[in-house]
């Protein structure tokens, strides 16, 4: 899968890993716009940073330039991005602290656990499930949603960020608790391995 020699030898001269690396540059000019209140540029900057995320991914399979790089980079430049947003967007009184607090707590638990799993048996692969997208997809909107709101009083960009925010928290919590679930899992399982082992 990750076999390509270029992608080996210069993984950040490939255009997927380049894409991905300007979403992390982008953060710090976003955080300034919000903090600025120029929400006109944050809106349009997080807009560039999404499709970024959605074309880094397409042109990895199109171009065969997948690499072990872009596979944990992508993962963190949407963590980096994200979390800075909630924080900032909390600071400003955009986004409640319920939201933040669950978000970051989710994502803080998930880093300690895969830290201390890893230290354990060595394991460091952790696919994303399909409530971690959808959480993300959601956290995502929230952000958009919130931006959004504001630039524009419509009733349904209303309606937007409040669903928004409401699937946030509830597919943090599910989220959370089904990567807790497969940790456990594999945990019993390497357990189980070991002591037949032996």
């Amino acid at each position: 899968m990750y076999d390509d020699p270029s992608t080996r030898l210069n993984p950040f001269r490939t255009a997927p890993n380049l894409l991905t690396l300007s979403r992390i540059c982008l953060a710090p000019f976003l955080v300034a716009a919000v903090l600025e209140g120029k929400f006109v540029v944050s809106f349009i900057l997080f807009i560039v940073a999404g499709l970024t995320d959605a074309l880094d991914g397409t042109l990895a399979r199109m171009l065969k330039q997948r690499s072990m790089l872009g596979h944990y980079l992508d993962p963190v430049a949407d963590k980096v991005l994200l979390s800075t947003l909630f924080l900032v967007l909390m600071h400003k009184g955009l986004i409640p602290v319920t939201v933040t607090v669950l978000v970051f707590g989710r994502d803080v638990g998930i880093l300690l656990v895969a830290a201390l799993l890893y230290a354990a048996v060595g394991r460091r692969e952790f696919k994303p499930s399909i409530f971690g997208k959808a959480n993300t997809l959601a956290q995502v909107s929230a952000v958009a949603a919130v931006l959004l709101h504001q630039l524009v009083a419509a009733p349904w960009v209303v309606v937007f960020r409040t669903l928004s925010l409401d699937a946030t928290m509830l597919l943090t919590v599910i989220s959370g608790l089904h990567y807790a679930w497969i940790v456990s899992r594999r945990g019993n399982n390497s357990a189980a391995n070991g002591a037949a082992a032996k």
